[in-house]
């Protein structure tokens, strides 16, 4: 059993590897905003130590660490990657100076790992996989927070010699997945027997389940044996600040999901492309090289699309109350 400290374990992800460390039998604490949103950690309350504090505050954060002296950290917190979160000095804040004073914070008490979350985004706009040795453009104030934040990780293990590795994360879905996103639209349509309104079909993505990223998060918290990846002559020297990307190495275009999706959910309804705006951040290639991931830690994606989407319309289906609140956060106002 391990004391493990989560940050932004309140939303998608975060939630989700809160479940997995408490199902593991892990004594899980996290560090959560005043006035956080608990709808996705209310069913495992009584299974965590919770405490408040702003990433922003410095006192504060470096109190709450005091007190809980964790052995693993992972750090989830983010601001940004949604399209109404455009402010930038809360992105900095949050993604900059918060992770700096976290890490700061913890090693002062000393940890045996510390994972950073980062994210595909700080690649920019590619036209192939992008490996992690290549340079980072990225083309947002987000992607420039999180490519910043990474940064910061990776010179703090190397100078000082800590376990901090950073996951450069792909498009994750799964349960407790932001109700306005892509799939939990898809799946709650499907579930209606209709499609939603549709942007570009080309537009692309690297679709990654949530459990398989879970598995990479637990992963990533043991350095690995420099003697395994004596087959990959850059990733011994990038220990003990690696960066990995999670996806699945194979990008799923709109039209292939929605072919998917009417396929398996039986849905006689003809997409309607373009009835809606596409995103500034849209792209036709979208797609993660994960190769050192599975070299070096020995982590794939085990889970395809298509398991995934059902597995989130079971998982719809089996909580009912998850659902109606999914189908108000969706419902347009009257």
């Amino acid at each position: 059993m391990k004391r493990a400290l989560l940050t932004g374990a309140t939303g998608f992800v975060g939630a989700n590897l809160a479940r997995r460390l408490i199902h593991d039998g892990h004594e899980v604490h996290l560090l959560v905003r005043p006035n956080h949103a608990s709808w996705r950690i209310d069913a495992i309350r009584d299974h965590l130590r919770l405490h408040t504090a702003d990433l922003e505050d410095r006192d504060a954060t470096v109190r709450a660490v005091r007190h809980i002296r964790p052995e693993w950290i992972f750090h989830l917190a983010a601001h940004g990657a949604y399209a109404d979160q455009s402010d930038t000095v809360r992105i900095v804040q949050t993604n900059i100076l918060g992770t700096v004073h976290l890490v700061e914070a913890c090693l002062e008490t000393g940890f045996e790992a510390f994972v950073n979350t980062g994210s595909s985004s700080e690649y920019g706009t590619q036209d192939h996989p992008p490996a992690e040795t290549e340079r980072v453009e990225p083309n947002s104030a987000y992607a420039v927070a999180k490519a910043s934040a990474t940064l910061y990780c990776q010179h703090i293990a190397r100078s000082r010699g800590v376990h901090l590795p950073t996951l450069r994360l792909y498009s994750v879905y799964g349960p407790y997945e932001e109700p306005t996103r892509l799939l939990p639209t898809l799946a709650l349509a499907a579930l209606d027997g209709r499609l939603p309104p549709l942007v570009n079909p080309d537009i692309a993505r690297d679709f990654v389940d949530v459990d398989d990223v879970i598995q990479a998060f637990l992963l990533a918290v043991h350095p690995p044996d420099p003697t395994a990846a004596a087959g990959d002559p850059g990733t011994i020297h990038e220990h003990p600040g690696a960066i990995y990307n999670v996806g699945t190495g194979d990008q799923t275009t709109l039209r292939e999901a929605v072919e998917m999706v009417r396929r398996t959910q039986a849905i006689v309804a003809e997409p309607q492309w373009g009835s809606m705006p596409d995103r500034q951040w849209d792209t036709n290639v979208w797609v993660a090289d994960p190769s050192k991931i599975s070299n070096v830690l020995g982590w794939r994606a085990e889970i395809s699309f298509e398991q995934g989407f059902q597995r989130l319309i079971h998982w719809l289906e089996q909580h009912p109350a998850l659902l109606h609140h999914y189908r108000t956060a969706t419902r347009a106002p009257s």
